[in-house]
């Protein structure tokens, strides 16, 4: 990538966290463009749609989430790690209004540029969930894909009511008293 090229990518990408976190992830892209003083076809030429925008956007997150699930891949209580690990996805999807809608229509469209981010995630929380099964502290029954919707419904339920803090650990809780054998 030429270095005006590499400029613009990285302004595009500077502006799109900050207007995703003041107006959610549907803000015009427009304004993403006019922020980083490139016209409206220079981020298409970057990013040809929203979700690979969204995805370049969130790789920094997904890293530190999948570098999180490493920590926790030898925890002494499996359960606890999942939990824990359950916990920073949902902080994670709060972090932009639209954010969790946008992860819950990834994990449906395999194709979606999305995917690139849902798809690590699972193969993580697969690994953390099949801890906790084979330990006893996890019903048999109990998928990735379901918690990973849960979580997801979990942050959009937090999103609309965001005077209150404790909603999502509250309902978190709620969840995982069923998990559990």
């Amino acid at each position: 990538m030429r270095a005006d090229a590499r400029r613009n990518h990285e302004r595009l990408l500077t502006e799109a966290r900050a207007v995703f976190a003041e107006q959610g992830t549907d803000a015009p892209l427009e304004e993403i463009a006019r922020r980083a003083g490139v016209g409206i076809g220079t981020l298409y030429r970057h990013f040809p749609t929203r979700a690979e925008l969204l995805n370049a956007v969130f790789q920094e997150a997904l890293a530190a989430l999948l570098h999180r699930s490493h920590e926790l891949a030898e925890a002494a209580e499996p359960c606890r790690a999942l939990v824990e690990w359950l916990r920073a996805l949902i902080a994670h999807a709060g972090e932009y209004r639209g954010l969790a809608h946008a992860l819950m229509s990834a994990s449906y469209d395999r194709s979606s540029a999305l995917a690139s981010c849902s798809v690590p995630l699972r193969d993580a929380g697969e690994a953390l969930l099949g801890r906790a099964q084979e330990a006893g502290q996890v019903r048999a029954g109990v998928s990735i894909g379901d918690l990973m919707q849960l979580t997801n419904a979990i942050a959009l339920a937090a999103e609309q009511c965001p005077e209150d803090a404790e909603l999502a650990d509250r309902l978190l809780a709620l969840t995982l008293r069923g998990l559990k054998n």
